[in-house]
């Protein structure tokens, strides 16, 4: 299908490899089910995807579905007809290319974090809006807008002519051409946080051009698309909150205020 049609998300849920301290320190088996300003932190970004008129269907990507089931607090994810649960693999990559692959899935979709805690409808908007008719789309919030609202919060930053940049846990694939961009994403995502070895998978000049700063983001990821004979897309998002993820126990405290706050 066209991204003219509904929406497919896709809501990442999985283990990474290892003890989470996170989860160990709350006594929960999963990153996904701490409780965050009273409630597990999956329920957020799972009901602002469905509230939205865009999507058509959500499914959660993770190992073990019977652990939502199980309890008591995203028991309802199991009973929504909207929602499907989806074994994960070892990665997210590997696991994003086994799923476009299914017969049963189809194009566009959205893919974000469980614990994308503060996702809502206006970043759903503006995300949607401005990753029709790409066939993939990245999320991104520029240094200065966060720093602007949080200036204590820590974010891992790719520095280029056009700004500093975080990752806002938003992607959309629009058709099967992302498939090569997914199999890239494949190839360094150990190096996930190591943003130089992430830019150098995509060829010398894009790691130059981002080491001397003479290369914009934006124009960065299009040169990048083409080289995959694709549209790819930058979303500059305007909300800074579309960065701030549960990822550290200074993180949860900021987006309990932050709800606090709504």
């Amino acid at each position: 299908m066209t991204d003219q049609s509904g929406v497919t998300a896709i809501l990442l849920a999985g283990v990474r490899p290892g003890v989470d301290p996170l989860a160990q320190a709350a006594g929960v088996p999963l990153k996904t089910l701490i409780p965050v300003a009273g409630e597990a932190m999956i329920n957020r970004p799972a009901r602002a995807l469905l509230a939205h008129r865009a999507i058509e269907r959500l499914v959660v990507l993770t190992q073990d579905a019977g652990m939502f089931a199980r309890d008591a607090g995203t028991a309802w994810l199991a009973h929504d007809p909207r929602v499907t649960f989806i074994g994960s693999g070892s990665g997210i990559a590997s696991s994003l290319l086994a799923l476009i692959d299914r017969p049963d899935m189809r194009f566009p979709l959205l893919v974000t974090t469980a614990d994308h805690v503060l996702l809502d409808e206006a970043m759903l908007d503006q995300f949607v809006a401005e990753a029709r008719g790409a066939d993939i789309a990245v999320a991104m919030v520029e240094r200065r807008a966060l720093l602007a609202s949080y200036p204590g919060s820590r974010r891992t930053w790719l520095k280029f002519r056009d700004g500093a940049w975080s990752g806002a846990n938003l992607f959309w694939f629009g058709s099967a051409k992302a498939r090569p961009a997914i199999a890239l994403w494949q190839e360094v995502e150990q190096d996930r946080k190591k943003g130089w070895k992430i830019l150098a998978a995509f060829g010398p000049l894009a790691l130059l051009g981002a080491l001397l700063r003479i290369s914009s983001l934006r124009g960065g990821i299009a040169r990048m698309g083409r080289r995959l004979g694709l549209t790819a897309r930058l979303v500059a998002m305007a909300r800074a909150e579309a960065c701030i993820d549960a990822d550290k126990p200074d993180d949860i405290v900021l987006i309990e205020r932050i709800l606090r706050e709504r």
